[in-house]
């Protein structure tokens, strides 16, 4: 059995989803179930004994300490993180209580647990930590991509604390001898993406006739994963990832996010033409910046295809493509998480263009 933290949040539940779709070995899964954390993610594994779901907080220790010794995981894949940058500017201590107080409890009930193992399952055992390419902080037009070597420089209050997690993983391996290894991805893409995000709040508020925020000048790049995708590189790793190493997880994608959002808007003009024939795109309405907004990120994912013979399976072109057509084929879900909380949330984050 492997544990899975945050397995139904965005990434993690698209992980948990693609793990038992390869491999019979039963997850546990634990997620606090917070605005972003939703069963309906899991819904097809409803009934799936390969799939034990517990609502519950990784800054519980006596809950993790429990879960471990009762089910004996050969594996904790570390998912669950706050990983809002907006949200993370205005309300930065869930940030620091989620993701570095959180790692650390979790880090410390897996150490204690880790240690008694017997040698044969002790050797094998291995502590997967999710993170970011913000932790890397921003580049210049011209600038090479983030290799692993880079530099951490943090700059929102969410790239800070997904930093100071992955400080705190790699001190356990240096320290206590933990065996983990770290996996630090580009934006995700995909189905199940909570509608705060980009790609899919354009896709919903474009159906939707609303406008189409684009904060500044539309001009910050970023390097796109399409999640199944990563997904797999995770598996790769947890595979044949080498101890105390971190592995890049990219897309070799770079967009601007206003060619991001003209993608979009071209798919839904010919998957689902508004009625008055306008394209989607007259929706786009700029506002202002984000504060202290990374121009730009990218992914040298390199290290990943020498080491372990990994590349994503998609273009942009094919997983957007998918990604559009799940939201189409899925509007349920996306009134299921459009809760009045959420519907607060987009109102006060895009006030200039509601």
């Amino acid at each position: 059995m492997i544990l899975v933290t945050g397995g139904a949040g965005f990434i993690g539940a698209n992980f948990v989803l693609d793990w038992l779709a390869h491999s019979d070995e039963p997850v546990l899964n634990l997620d606090k179930l917070t605005y972003a954390g939703n069963l309906h993610n899991l819904d097809s594994l409803q009934g799936d004994a390969r799939h034990l779901f517990v609502q519950g907080d990784i800054g519980d220790r006596a809950l993790l300490d429990r879960l471990l010794a009762q089910h004996q995981p050969r594996a904790v894949l570390h998912f669950a993180a706050e990983s809002h940058v907006d949200r993370s500017i205005h309300g930065p201590e869930d940030f620091i209580q989620t993701n570095v107080v959180g790692t650390f409890r979790l880090l410390e009930a897996v150490r204690q647990y880790w240690s008694a193992l017997p040698a044969t399952q002790k050797e094998a055992f291995r502590f997967l930590h999710v993170s970011t390419d913000e932790v890397y902080g921003t580049l210049s037009p011209d600038e090479p991509a983030f290799a692993e070597t880079h530099q951490i420089e943090p700059n929102s209050p969410y790239s800070a604390s997904k930093a100071a997690s992955d400080h705190l993983v790699r001190a356990w391996h240096h320290t206590y001898g933990l065996p983990v290894v770290t996996t630090n991805c580009s934006n995700n893409y995909g189905p199940l993406h909570f509608p705060e995000k980009l790609i899919p709040l354009v896709i919903v508020n474009a159906l939707a006739g609303k406008p189409l925020p684009i904060y500044g000048d539309g001009q910050q790049v970023r390097d796109w994963l399409y999640v199944r995708d990563h997904c797999s590189a995770i598996r790769r790793v947890l595979q044949a990832g080498r101890l105390g190493e971190v592995y890049n997880v990219g897309g070799w994608n770079e967009q601007a996010n206003i060619d991001i959002v003209h993608t979009v808007c071209a798919l839904l003009d010919e998957l689902r033409p508004r009625a008055d024939g306008q394209p989607y795109a007259a929706q786009i309405t700029y506002v202002q910046d984000r504060p202290g907004h990374d121009r730009r990120y990218a992914i040298d994912a390199r290290k990943l295809e020498r080491e372990l013979g990994w590349k994503p399976a998609e273009t942009f072109a094919t997983g957007i493509r998918k990604t559009v057509q799940w939201y189409l084929d899925h509007p349920e879900w996306v009134a299921n998480v459009q809760s009045g909380a959420y519907r607060a949330w987009v109102a006060k984050q895009y006030e200039a263009v509601q």
